[in-house]
């Protein structure tokens, strides 16, 4: 007899895409199709060629020859490219910036000098009618449509008006800096709704921080898809600071718990085991199971700092510092980009870096480690840097009621029965989490352990699957089990013991509790 079944079909639990397996990305018609200006109508002839001869004649003035100009064309600024005549000193051009500004009359010239991979100094000059770069239009590009990234995040355009598409999974971690108004609430806008365009709720979850309860509340409807949150949390995004604080401690227990489970199954990376685990070649009843990627973002951090302090920032170095390797990425927001916000910690540990306009170049030499972002022109205007050198791009524009109805469209969608549950955080001095649960058993307790005994299997992930709960309810289970004296304490890998041999005497042992 010939199996039609398909191969996830067969896989049932070991792939979790399965458990929603109808669940749809969102539909690109949910965002609005701007009208694209043609490029001649962006710059006009007359405004290219007038330039062109403003920057030949200010550096003419200064001795300084040219032996070519290139212009290239962008949403909101224009690149002229000058090849200088043999034996001029670039640093010379460099010191002309504000003169170059000045005969132009315009704000935000910045002057690249050489241009990386090129024999050309850059001269870029913002356009007189700027263009808003549509979210549609980078998520429908074919470069993100067709990338096989990890975590892939369209951001914008560039000046040659190409989409450009980074990983969030390869970053590992991102900071988002920038006076206020520039921008940075729509940058982190953008880089959610690219990822909800991508991943199924399945391979992702965000943990959201937003200590001013307004930026990101619409994301509230996502709650039983793609967010995650510590276990009796009152809201799924995180606005109250003791929350935050032990939220971020509950994160890196989740990402003590990741390590372990790579150790036992021999993996270097999330995407070889979560591989290894839907190929079957990971048994669940040994506490492994498919581990989604997790994305914390946290907005107004510069604020979380000034109350909470060492309290934050501990937590925060740790995960920056291990977690790349087993999914969980960290994207922080602040408006205020000074050394004692954004510490050396933070900095060595935080690579990929955005920076909005700012207001000197102090801030921008805090951000970028060193000066441009006091250049740029706002709304959107933003450089990106990875490690290299900053590359300035229009950040895409998404605004409220597009997200609204993208939101909408998920939460019309089966969702999972319960938010994700990242594991509780003990403080030192508090009483082990089963002693503390058998005053307020689970409604489950019973007949879990009724169902331990029969199987005589003292494994976690049995409960979860025989009840269909969550990991982590299934987790304190086990804990109450374990301080009533059912099963024995946790082994590492190993099932845990049960202690009672058969159902009669287990009925024994629950009259007396």
């Amino acid at each position: 007899m010939v199996d039609k079944t398909t191969p996830l079909e067969r896989l049932g639990k070991y792939d979790p895409r399965l458990d929603l397996e109808n669940y749809k990305i969102p539909p690109l018609d949910l965002l609005p199709k701007f009208e694209q200006n043609d490029t001649s109508q962006r710059v006009s002839q007359e405004e290219l060629e007038a330039n062109k001869l403003k920057i030949v004649e200010t550096l003419g003035n200064y001795n300084i020859q040219i032996d070519k100009i290139m212009a290239t064309i962008g949403p909101t600024v224009t690149l002229y490219e000058i090849i200088p005549a043999p034996g001029i000193r670039i640093s010379k051009i460099k010191n002309l910036e504000d003169d170059i500004a000045l005969s132009l009359a315009a704000l935000g010239i910045r002057i690249i000098a050489p241009m990386p991979g090129k024999g050309t100094v850059g001269i870029e000059v913002p356009n007189q009618n700027p263009e808003v770069v549509s979210m549609r239009s980078v998520i429908a590009s074919k470069k993100f449509q067709e990338s096989d990234l990890q975590l892939p995040v369209a951001m914008g355009k560039t000046i040659t008006n190409e989409t450009f598409v980074i990983d969030l999974h390869k970053m590992p971690h991102l900071l988002v800096a920038g006076a206020t108004g520039q921008g940075k609430s729509v940058g982190l806008n953008v880089i959610l709704t690219s990822l909800l365009y991508k991943k199924h709720p399945a391979e992702l979850k965000l943990v959201l921080v937003d200590p001013k309860k307004v930026e990101l509340s619409l994301y509230n409807k996502l709650s039983k898809h793609f967010l995650a949150q510590v276990p009796d949390a009152e809201e799924p995004i995180i606005t109250d600071t003791q929350k935050v604080i032990d939220t971020l401690n509950s994160l890196t227990v989740e990402m003590d718990d990741r390590y372990e489970l790579l150790k036992n199954a021999h993996c270097r990376s999330l995407k070889e085991y979560n591989k290894k685990f839907i190929e079957r070649k990971l048994n669940p009843d040994k506490g492994h199971r498919y581990l989604p990627y997790i994305v914390i973002v946290v907005d107004e951090y510069a604020d979380l700092i000034m109350t909470a302090g060492k309290e934050i920032e501990m937590p925060i170095a740790r995960l920056a510092q291990k977690a790349r390797a087993i999914g969980i990425h960290l994207i922080i927001a602040t408006q205020r980009p000074t050394t004692n916000i954004i510490t050396g910690v933070i900095k060595a540990n935080f690579p990929a870096r955005i920076a909005f306009r700012v207001i000197s170049g102090v801030d921008s030499k805090t951000i970028l480690d060193g000066p441009g972002a006091n250049q740029l022109i706002g709304r959107g205007d933003m450089l990106i840097s990875t490690g290299a050198e900053p590359i300035r791009l229009q950040c895409a524009f998404v605004d409220t009621p597009e997200l609204e109805e993208i939101m909408d469209y998920i939460d019309k969608q089966q969702s999972y029965p319960n938010i994700y549950e990242l594991p509780e955080y003990q403080t030192e001095g508090s009483s082990t989490p089963g002693m503390a649960d058998l005053d307020k058993k689970d409604a489950l307790f019973e007949e879990a352990a009724r169902l331990i005994v029969v199987h005589q299997q003292g494994s976690t992930s049995l409960i979860q699957r025989k009840f269909s709960i969550g990991y982590n309810r299934a987790g304190r289970i086990v804990d109450q089990l374990e301080a009533a004296g059912i099963v024995g304490p946790f082994e590492g890998s190993k099932a845990r013991q049960v202690l009672i041999p058969d159902e009669y005497a287990l009925e024994q042992h629950l009259s007396k509790l």
